[in-house]
């Protein structure tokens, strides 16, 4: 079994390529989907964050709103929840791939060198916007503000970077046609 990471920062369209690739018949693990349902039903991750943060559960539902504010600006406390999550979510992923039987499998990760998941995978492609377009798509999307959109980007790695670890890089710059560009690489594998 191939394992292929699809990541990009913010707004570049990454989960616009993991679902063609979904239609195309593929299985996407999506590790945002996958975080937040572990972190409401992993006993691991609820005592990790508990003994972190306190009380952030409300019956068996996080308060994100709560986690999200203690970690806000605070890169500590940001890497020891991560590091409270990511290996649930690895190990997840792992099991995960067990059930497939399939030749390729893809995970879709905005974190995905950042979490250290690129080790379990056999390529990377990164999925890049222009930022200014980025920060429209998302403004749009999400109903929010530049400077939040400037400030979830800050946060993640560079996205030159991401393509310089890449081994394909998917442009989604409005110029260049998406679909076309999945398909040589699907065709290729």
């Amino acid at each position: 079994m191939v394992t292929i990471g699809i990541t990009g920062g913010i707004g570049s369209g990454k989960s616009l390529v993991s679902r063609f690739i979904r239609l195309c018949g593929y299985p996407v693990y999506d590790t945002d989907i996958k975080a937040r349902k572990l972190m409401e039903e992993s006993v691991t991750i609820r005592s990790g964050l508990t003994g972190l943060l306190g009380d952030v559960y409300t019956g068996n539902t996080l308060d994100r709103a709560q986690v999200a504010s203690a970690i806000f600006g605070n890169d500590d406390l940001r890497k020891q929840v991560n590091s409270i999550v990511h290996p649930v979510v690895r190990q997840d992923f792992e099991e995960w791939t067990l059930t497939r039987n399939k030749e390729f499998v893809f995970l879709e990760s905005a974190i995905l060198f950042e979490s250290g998941l690129e080790q379990l995978l056999d390529k990377v492609w990164t999925v890049t916007a222009p930022v200014e377009l980025r920060i429209t798509r998302v403004m749009n999307r999400n109903r929010c503000t530049r400077e939040d959109v400037l400030a979830r980007i800050e946060a993640q790695m560079d996205e030159e970077e991401k393509c310089r670890r890449a081994d394909v890089i998917i442009y989604n710059d409005d110029c260049s046609a998406v679909i076309p560009q999945i398909l040589a690489q699907l065709s290729s594998m």
